[in-house]
């Protein structure tokens, strides 16, 4: 099998698409914005050609290059995993007659109001929503739903660009500083109160080949709101008990919904008062290295499974559940440079045999700000065989771990 494939080299990560693709057999053509020559001699083994493009987010650069691509020899698939790169290789896709997640269904996973009236009409529970381009709908939108309510860009990824609006007077300031004001469409969405998490599948013809969950402490607005917590995130090895059951199902519904075919899916959840909310679906792998935790905790290639689908269609790999895995991001005291840790040699005393890997950047390092994510600064990533013990492990290190800057 022939698959073109967006931006084989940036992020870093975009290579293990790569280079499962080529395990399982299939000839990889990328398509990225960077010369050949800067590609590393890695990567370079698991490419079968390499096409340049200004942008792989200009759609006529894209079309133009694999209609060339096409001429030359057959191509099966085109393939990718970025949220940004999703909506023009689908109008590609579609285009050049190559099968795959379709304009329609990327719109859906990407245009939040459209996305959430859809999954409404299907009977998915969801947090009401529409679309605001002026202050006027913004405080129609409030007089109906009340406070407090979420302001968001229609197509943004996780948390950025998010503000939340508690009172009155806080919704000119909003409007201007999310865009609105000038004349930006954006999404407003009631406040759904509860517990976040994700479920994360790789499909096949609309099937859950694999399916993992994760959850977040605290929520995402808040973590990327608050510089003195040390967020954490945790995917679950219990995903296979009944406690599951309900996230499952509403997921498995909002892929037969929105009409996805064989892809990674990534979607956001709340549980709270009001029961289970759907928040929000990415038809892509999620970010901030969570299918690496995936496969630390199940001693197996997620990247592989996925590939395996696209190439033979087929499962061939199976996750054990054996451990729970999370990240905590640890932030500096203040923005700056940094200029050294406290802890860290204790941690890794205490914790070294359950560490799967770590990032503290080198004194003088410039830092970065709270709403850069959770790989932004320095992290650990932990395994262990229970979840609440995996838990506390992380709010300790968050505890006595410390980020010294000036």
């Amino acid at each position: 099998m022939h698959v073109l494939f967006v931006e084989p080299a940036f992020p870093r990560n975009q290579r293990e698409f790569v280079r499962a693709l080529a395990s399982v057999g299939a000839r990889v053509t990328g398509i990225g914005e960077r010369p050949v020559e800067y590609l590393d001699g890695e990567l370079k083994s698991w490419l079968y050609r390499y096409e340049q493009v200004p942008s792989v987010v200009h759609e006529q650069s894209l079309l133009d290059t694999v209609r060339r691509v096409q001429k030359r020899e057959w191509v099966d698939r085109l393939e990718a995993t970025i949220e940004a790169h999703i909506m023009p290789t689908a109008r590609v896709r579609e285009a050049c007659g190559i099968p795959g997640t379709s304009v329609q269904t990327s719109y859906l996973c990407r245009d939040k109001p459209a996305m959430k009236q859809a999954l409404r009409d299907a009977g998915v529970p969801t947090a009401m929503s529409d679309g605001v381009d002026n202050a006027e709908q913004v405080r129609a939108f409030i007089d109906k739903v009340g406070y407090p309510v979420i302001i968001k860009p229609r197509d943004a990824a996780g948390a950025a660009g998010t503000y939340r609006i508690d009172k009155a007077d806080q919704i000119d300031d909003v409007v201007r500083e999310s865009g609105i004001a000038q004349g930006i469409s954006a999404a407003i969405e009631e406040f759904v109160e509860g517990h976040e998490g994700f479920y994360d599948t790789i499909t096949l013809n609309g099937e859950v080949l694999y399916d993992f969950v994760t959850h977040y402490y605290p929520n995402v607005l808040e973590a990327m709101r608050t510089r003195w917590i040390s967020p954490v995130f945790i995917a679950t090895n219990r995903v296979d008990t009944s406690g599951y059951d309900e996230v499952k199902a509403m997921g498995r519904k909002v892929i037969e919904s929105l009409e996805i075919g064989t892809s990674a899916t990534h979607q956001e959840w709340f549980f709270g008062p009001k029961g289970l909310k759907f928040s929000e679906i990415g038809c892509r792998p999620p970010g901030v290295g969570a299918w690496d935790l995936y496969c630390a905790g199940n001693d197996f290639d997620i990247y592989r499974a996925w590939a395996a689908a696209i190439v033979h269609g087929r499962r061939t790999e199976h996750p054990n559940r054996r451990y729970a895995a999370g990240l905590i991001n640890l932030r500096p005291e203040r923005d700056g440079h940094i200029t050294g840790y406290s802890g860290v040699d204790e941690m890794f005393a205490r914790w070294k045999d359950w560490i799967i890997d770590s990032h503290f950047p080198a004194p003088g390092t410039p830092t970065q700000p709270v709403e850069a994510g959770y790989m932004a600064n320095a992290y650990v990533r932990i395994r262990y065989p229970d979840y609440d013990d995996l838990r506390e492990i992380l709010q300790s290190v968050g505890r006595s771990v410390k980020v010294h800057a000036n």
